[in-house]
């Protein structure tokens, strides 16, 4: 590792994995660790949060732990907190929480669409108002987003889709307001990345080669992206070398947004 994180004081929100593997946010805060970042690994359970601190701690990094439901205000504050007392402060805000409800229009009921954006979207608005005070002159903030949020994808997705389009606006609109702080706001946009998400939420019970190759087949690089591969582009935004790049959306999806014709 090069030490592009060195002395630098990360959160990542949804550092634990929901199945065994590879999660995005796992491996973002491994990621980070390996390059000198400090890391508070944060997620609604408690033992998620502690299994990728073990694994940062195990390699000989700095890891902390918090358990919270960011949606919560409350929480959030108080992990802000806890970022102050255990790290003395914060560099790095790195949002890579989410959750999905299949159906269109006439299948979503109002509390299912209520529930999407209030992960998707109040959770990003309930840390980034917690986080940003600690920041002071500098600092980044980095959000996952999805290819859902650009363009309609071979699932219905309502909810998940407006969601993820409003949260990349919304990252925007905060690099505008945070740029005269030097606090930068990016937004990581996946395309298909095969990680332990797919088989809880997306295709459970479902035969997991299958779909591996059906996912594969419809990326122009005809594979599908590893939780690394969205490691790295969080990375380098939360980085000194992005050091003048703020309110991006950076696709990282084999050039299938490409092929559905969007231009971001």
């Amino acid at each position: 590792m090069s030490g592009r994180m060195a002395g630098k004081r990360v959160i990542v929100i949804g550092a634990g994995s929901v199945g065994e593997g590879w999660g995005n946010g796992k491996a973002a805060a491994v990621l980070y660790a390996r390059e000198g970042a400090q890391v508070l690994c944060v997620d609604r359970s408690l033992s998620a949060a502690a299994e990728t601190a073990a694994l940062i701690t195990t390699e000989g990094g700095t890891a902390h732990t918090f358990a919270g439901e960011m949606t919560d205000p409350l929480a959030a504050t108080a992990m802000a907190g806890a970022a102050k007392s255990r790290m003395g402060g914060l560099d790095v805000m790195h949002f890579n929480i989410g959750t999905s409800v299949k159906g269109g229009l006439e299948e979503t009921g109002f509390n299912d669409w209520n529930k999407v954006f209030s992960v998707n979207l109040d959770a990003a608005f309930h840390a980034t108002k917690a986080c940003v005070p600690l920041m002071g002159q500098g600092g980044a903030l980095v959000y996952i987003s999805s290819l859902a949020g650009l363009n309609n994808g071979p699932y219905r997705y309502i909810g998940y889709e407006a969601s993820k389009a409003a949260l990349q606006r919304f990252a925007r609109s905060v690099a505008v307001e945070y740029a005269p702080r030097g606090i930068r706001a990016n937004t990581v946009v996946p395309g298909m990345i095969d990680t332990p998400h797919v088989a809880a939420m997306i295709a459970p019970g479902q035969d997991m080669e299958t779909v591996r190759s059906a996912r594969a087949a419809q990326v122009p690089l005809k594979r599908q992206g590893t939780a690394w591969d969205i490691a790295e582009a969080a990375l380098f935004l939360a980085s000194d070398a992005a050091g003048f790049i703020t309110g991006v959306d950076l696709r990282v999806d084999g050039g299938m947004g490409t092929l559905m014709g969007t231009s971001a």
